[in-house]
């Protein structure tokens, strides 16, 4: 089955940056979206980006466009999320998930691969 690894979560005050990775292996040709979803304590889990990998093709979330990029490295069957002007609203565990044919891209129920999430917690 598809294997996801998350990184570059951490700890940072509000404004600062950070760029979450999700490298892929194996039978990532059986996918062809890829999303970032987070869960705060509490909450539901979001999708707050997503990519179809055929054509580099993005969606997110109203509440983080103009602050999270979405991009993808084919060779390295890596995915990123780059998120700026991080706020303490942000906080919360980071998952990455694929999935195939996906009819709406930011729900979670879409997808059927996940890694193990990584932190992030902003401070103010």
């Amino acid at each position: 089955q598809v294997q996801l690894v998350e990184s570059g979560g951490g700890s940072v005050q509000a404004g600062g940056s950070m760029r979450l990775s999700c490298a892929a292996s194996r039978y990532t040709y059986r996918t062809n979206y890829m999303g970032w979803f987070r869960q705060a304590p509490g909450k539901e889990r979001e999708g707050v980006a997503a990519i179809y990998t055929a054509s580099g093709r993005t969606y997110y979330r109203d509440s983080v466009k103009g602050r999270f990029t979405i991009s993808q490295d084919n060779a390295k069957n890596t995915v990123y999320l780059q998120i700026n002007s991080l706020k303490p609203e942000d906080t919360a565990m980071y998952y990455c998930a694929a999935g195939s044919d996906v009819w709406r891209p930011l729900w979670p129920g879409e997808y059927k691969y996940w890694g193990q999430g990584t932190q992030v917690t902003v401070s103010s």
